[in-house]
């Protein structure tokens, strides 16, 4: 193949016009959702112990650092920002007010409220236990 270098960049300039232009096309468009974050100032977010917050990270914008409604709004802190992951919520601190899913604002709810897996109290709900030593 024969072609001169201004031929060469004359169609590389006019492919990358084409593009801005397509993307420009696609940033003008209607169907862009608008995402809002609702007010809770008339919401009831009174914490109920058999319920728990659970994520849905295939849903969360907090994955790609978009959105961080859920954890700006947890009083009890429950709820940790894992970068390229999405959400991570810690169920004992968690008192299930369910003002995490209020506030998110994707459809489907990127966090879920869901009754927890057991009858015990959260506070004596422990985790793994720690490797003995030589193991």
């Amino acid at each position: 193949m024969n072609i001169s270098r201004k031929d060469f960049f004359k169609k590389g300039l006019m492919s990358l016009g084409e593009a801005v232009f397509s993307v420009s096309d696609a940033l003008k468009s209607t169907a862009v959702a608008h995402l809002s974050i609702p007010d809770t100032a008339g919401f009831d977010a009174t914490p109920r112990e058999d319920m728990v917050a659970v994520p849905h990270n295939e849903h969360c914008l907090a994955k790609n650092s978009g959105c961080f409604a859920c954890m700006e709004r947890c009083e009890q802190d429950a709820i940790k920002l894992t970068p390229g992951v999405g959400v991570r919520v810690n169920q004992i601190l968690c008192n299930g007010c369910s003002i995490c899913e209020y506030v998110c604002p994707v459809n489907p709810k990127a966090v879920r409220m869901q009754p927890r897996a057991t009858t015990q109290e959260p506070s004596v709900i422990h985790a793994e236990p720690p490797p003995t030593k030589g193991e």
